[in-house]
């Protein structure tokens, strides 16, 4: 049998309430076939299943561009010690559905960091490419041996909380793995960039399961929560048909 892995997400704030926390932990008890400690760091643990081991935010390490706790969070969990985790451990945002097994993530790369390679509009990369930077949605790191991850953020927190220097929590923290591997694309896809349709198609064809993908992520809007029904948007290049397919995989 392999060796326990640990998966920590984190919960604030009122957008993606307890059962977002709950439907992820039901979903990877389906798909993660390996023993896991499953961690969520919030401030609010009221409505989470008893399964659901918790944590509460630490102090500000000092970042001031927004009110803590924020996803800063995600540089502060490599500390040493944190939460007593070691070992592998891959963090998850809340807003993304597993579609299929996911042991290959911990197969793959093992012993180094690994993020998704973010995306950009197809339209954006004809001139400039795809840019260094990863997506935080979801990265994994050696607990116990990743300490120089925070103490880089600890150090440069400055420049980390300073956005004409890095626009995102995950720009810093690409930079501060120093060493880092891209997720192979097809693993991971993006519902607003592979799923809906480019305007006008979006407005008569309804979003498509991406073939080969491992988890969907849903950065920015719709949540998962609002895909099965479709979403308006405040655009119509923004607008998504009924996806009822998401409604699948994105359960208790």
């Amino acid at each position: 049998m392999s060796s326990p892995v640990n998966i920590v997400c984190m919960k604030w704030g009122t957008r993606y309430p307890a059962p977002y926390v709950n439907i992820l932990f039901r979903s990877l008890q389906r798909h993660l076939k390996r023993p896991f400690r499953f961690l969520c760091i919030t401030d609010d643990t009221t409505d989470l299943l008893p399964e659901v081991e918790t944590v509460p935010f630490p102090e500000n390490p000092g970042i001031k561009q927004a009110k803590w706790p924020n996803v800063f969070m995600k540089l502060v969990m490599t500390k040493d010690g944190f939460a007593n985790l070691e070992g592998p451990t891959m963090f998850l945002d809340l807003d993304l559905v597993i579609l299929e097994d996911i042991d290959c993530f911990f197969d793959y790369m093992p012993g180094k960091n690994c993020i998704i390679h973010n995306w950009i509009e197809a339209r954006k990369q004809i001139t400039r490419g795809r840019p260094d930077i990863g997506n935080s949605s979801i990265f994994r790191f050696e607990a116990g041996k990743s300490d120089y991850i925070y103490q880089t953020f600890i150090r440069e927190i400055e420049d980390a909380d300073d956005r004409s220097k890095f626009q995102t929590e995950q720009a810093f923290l690409t930079y501060a793995m120093k060493e880092k591997y891209w997720w192979p694309d097809e693993w991971v896809a993006s519902f607003k960039r592979h799923c809906r349709p480019t305007f006008p198609l979006n407005l008569f064809i309804a979003p498509r399961k991406p073939k080969g993908a491992k988890f969907l992520v849903f950065h920015g809007h719709p949540d998962p929560v609002d895909a099965p029904k479709g979403h308006k948007g405040k655009r119509i290049h923004h607008r998504v048909l009924p996806a009822p397919w998401v409604a699948e995989h994105w359960k208790m």
